[in-house]
């Protein structure tokens, strides 16, 4: 990460990333964990019909599912409310694998089995990915989509804005697990099924029929940055700004 050896360092940004160098840090992950449900809460309140993403090398939009709703991290196992993922930033929901339309540019790194991945752009046609390049790790990503028949749609459509504490340190981790926290994203490949009512049940036969994405694989893509705006689009064609500047402006 640092071009030569430096825990101590590297340590330093975990604790800023998972808060805890709060005096509190189980407070502030309570408070945290409340507004990112909030936001989870307004965008289904909404029920946009599509997201669209716009900045340099990026104008595509990305048809929601007609079932679905968004979520953040927050889940609960027998009773107990608990966050599996730490840290977490985002916001998500499973968009319509048949409805993703034009032109994407990574704005991270992305680490996939040793390999790097730099500089990635991505032309989507009727939900697929049509055509692919990348300055380093193209080969790589051209096999990784072509695995099998989801894996050049898209299964994952996430928020994240500017005050997410892993995008403040302004470090790149190469792991995808922290820096999918920094940036809002997108992922190729398999969907949450919990996102989409009633899909947990189905076959995947069923599911694949309703644009539920089936994939062996899930690569998330950072595609967000101050320069990228959000906006959600009502059924009526409405464009609802979201995220302008990298700042949520939802309400």
């Amino acid at each position: 990460m640092f071009g030569e050896p430096d825990v101590a360092r590297l340590w330093d940004a975990v604790v800023t990333a998972t808060r805890l160098d709060e005096p509190d840090p189980v407070a502030a992950w309570r408070a945290h964990i409340a507004e990112l449900d909030r936001r989870a809460v307004a965008l289904s309140r909404h029920r946009f019909d599509a997201i669209r993403f716009r900045g340099p090398g990026t104008d595509l939009t990305v048809g929601l599912h007609a079932d679905g709703s968004w979520q953040a991290a927050k889940d609960e196992s027998n009773g107990v409310e608990h966050v599996a993922n730490m840290p977490t930033e985002e916001v998500f929901t499973t968009p319509d694998a048949r409805r993703t339309e034009g032109v994407v540019r990574s704005t991270y790194p992305l680490q996939i089995q040793g390999t790097v991945v730099r500089g990635l752009e991505i032309r989507f046609e009727g939900g697929r990915a049509v055509e692919l390049h990348a300055h380093e790790g193209e080969a790589l990503m051209r096999t990784h989509i072509a695995v099998d028949d989801g894996a050049a749609r898209l299964g994952e459509v996430a928020l994240v804005d500017r005050s997410s504490r892993v995008g403040k340190t302004g470090l790149v981790f190469y792991e995808t697990l922290f820096d999918e926290n920094a940036a809002a994203h997108v992922a190729l490949g398999a969907a949450s099924p919990q996102c989409v009512d009633g899909a947990r049940v189905l076959s995947p036969a069923e599911r694949h029929a309703r644009g539920v994405n089936q994939s062996s694989i899930h690569i998330d893509l950072m595609i967000g940055s101050r320069e990228v705006d959000v906006a959600g689009i009502t059924a009526s064609g409405e464009h609802v700004p979201i995220l302008q500047r990298g700042d949520w402006v939802l309400r």
